[in-house]
């Protein structure tokens, strides 16, 4: 599991772009909520996935409106078929 998102939260998806270098993961948390956060992965990081925004602390109803906001978000998200 990447950094920023509570060991607590279940990682349901997670989408990477065509370079693979940007990544959304889509979770749920222990209270029923839902979530998403993104990442990059770049060399001066040896490879690890990095949180870009503070996407995580957004609370969503479920799974449709997380992705909904998500992709509201994140630019690149809707160029990978979300």
């Amino acid at each position: 599991m990447t950094r920023r998102i509570d060991e607590s939260f279940v990682v349901f998806e997670s989408v990477e772009n065509e370079a693979h270098d940007r990544c959304v993961d889509f979770f749920s948390r222990p209270d029923g909520s839902f979530g998403f956060e993104e990442f990059r992965r770049d060399l001066e990081d040896q490879g690890r996935w990095t949180p870009v925004c503070f996407y995580s602390g957004i609370v969503c109803a479920d799974e449709g409106e997380a992705r909904a906001r998500a992709l509201a978000a994140v630019r690149w998200l809707s160029s990978v078929g979300m």
